[in-house]
């Protein structure tokens, strides 16, 4: 006699809750640390910019590292294909792993290379493969994290749960900056140039060790398993192919598109923000830093209640009013800025630019995933959003200095101004990602909601129609 067939007994709500939410922890723990690691580079550039380089001149220094964090960004296409390729295909935890992996291994060798004094350029070129190797491994990051924590939200709250990317972002850089800022009044300045910059790196390279362990023990999605299992309509040779992506090349070019105002705007008002208020507004290096502290800290709050906004009017709204901010308020808001002479003052107008930014942040990891089908899905995040990183966010700081050089740093804020109003267009052109789905099950569920019978649904249906 056959034994009888076990019925898998389905999760119970309190279980589905505790597994999305130990999902969000892991992802976004895991994306913070990758994000300390790549920010924590442009805040101490200040301090170790003359270690690398001649002590000629303190504009050309700072351009030199500026150089150096753009290049990090040339690798990023390349991250995002080879890692977006293995998130689609083995999964967007192992990816994941093997992100923060790479990381710690670029941490430990900034925090080990020789000054200019001890071997000449020597110091210049470690400094520069190990930006190389971060720009690969933020590459694929962004990509599987953005996908991971969009696929383990509830449908009804994929932008609140994809809003804790730059959270986790945000929060990276805080922590970077919080150890500059104990650093600052614990060390001397010459200390700090002479190898204190150095234990930021040691401890994120520690950090990422922690992670590691963290992120093995993370749970695959719903989404890809599915996927994997064989239950789609496509041959599983083809996940995570160049091939599959240039079917989906409108979707891809739309992600180029919308993120190109976003990513500007955002590396303007973090990265560039507190060398702009010490070299252009002549604020002390300790002020500045501690503007960029507190108004990063107030904009990380932010995040999560623009994404639970998105989830109920919608992301294109926010994307909208992101953009028609940022082209119009952006040049008198960093003209202030340059002027501003107390911390209260750079405080408030830091504070509202980052307010402006946040239509884009909150949502636009959901926004970029929900375009694709399951099978191509951090591909298709992964290189488009890093080309456009790698042309437009990864020089925002290099252009920035590079007017200031030539005595016209005003034309900057028109530039951030123009990139904006190009994604404005394609906001109020493209249409509303909110109802996509991402998984068999919502596509069954639209079915069974719309009274027709689609056995064959697969979770390609809707992203592809939702960028018609």
């Amino acid at each position: 006699m056959s034994a009888p067939a076990v019925v898998p007994v389905p999760p119970s709500p309190a279980d589905e809750r505790k597994k999305r939410r130990l999902a969000l922890i892991g992802g976004s723990l895991g994306n913070l640390v990758e994000w300390y690691d790549w920010f924590v580079y442009a805040s101490f550039a200040i301090y170790f910019a003359d270690s690398f380089f001649p002590n000629d001149n303190p504009t050309t220094q700072l351009m030199n590292t500026a150089g150096i964090f753009a290049v990090g960004f040339l690798m990023r296409p390349v991250g995002g294909w080879i890692l977006g390729r293995a998130a689609d295909r083995h999964g967007r935890k192992s990816a994941l792993t093997l992100t923060v992996t790479m990381m710690s291994v670029a941490a430990l060798l900034i925090a080990v290379a020789p000054t200019y004094g001890q071997a000449g350029y020597f110091g210049a070129l470690v400094l520069l493969l190990a930006r190389l190797l971060q720009g690969m491994s933020i590459g694929g990051e962004y990509a599987a994290s953005a996908t991971y924590l969009t696929e383990a939200s509830a449908r009804n709250r994929r932008g609140l749960g994809s809003s804790f990317q730059y959270v986790s972002m945000t929060c990276g850089q805080l922590l970077g900056l919080g150890i500059l800022i104990t650093m600052q009044h614990t060390l001397t300045t010459a200390q700090l140039e002479s190898w204190g910059w150095r234990i930021p790196f040691l401890l994120g390279a520690l950090f990422a060790v922690v992670v590691f362990w963290l992120r093995r023990r993370l749970q695959e999605t719903d989404a890809f398993k599915e996927q994997s299992s064989g239950e789609g309509e496509h041959d599983d040779s083809t996940r995570g192919t160049l091939k599959v992506l240039w079917e989906h090349r409108r979707q891809a070019g739309l992600v180029m598109a919308l993120t190109l105002g976003g990513t500007v705007a955002y590396y303007t008002y973090t990265t560039y923000l507190t060398k702009y208020l010490v070299g252009s507004a002549g604020m002390p290096k300790t002020t500045a830093t501690l503007v960029s502290f507190t108004a990063l800290a107030l904009f990380a709050v932010l995040q999560p209640f623009a994404g639970m906004l998105s989830d109920r009017i919608g992301r294109r709204p926010l994307l909208i009013t992101f953009a028609v901010g940022c082209t119009v308020g952006t040049y008198p808001i960093m003209t202030a800025l340059g002027s501003a002479s107390s911390y209260w003052s750079a405080l408030g107008l830091s504070l509202l630019a980052l307010v402006i930014v946040t239509g884009y942040t909150s949502i636009n990891a959901a926004v970029k995933a929900e375009l694709f089908p399951t099978r191509v899905r951090a591909l298709g995040v992964a290189l488009p959003y890093a080309i456009a990183n790698a042309l437009f966010g990864g020089t925002a700081e290099y252009v920035a200095l590079w007017f200031k050089s030539s005595g016209h740093e005003s034309m900057f804020f028109w530039y951030v101004s123009g990139c904006a109003l190009i994604s404005l267009v394609t906001y109020v052109l493209m249409p509303d990602t909110r109802n996509a789905a991402l998984s068999r099950a919502e596509a069954e569920a639209d079915a069974a909601a719309d009274g027709k019978a689609r056995p064959t649904a697969t979770p390609a249906t809707a992203p592809e129609r939702a960028a018609r």
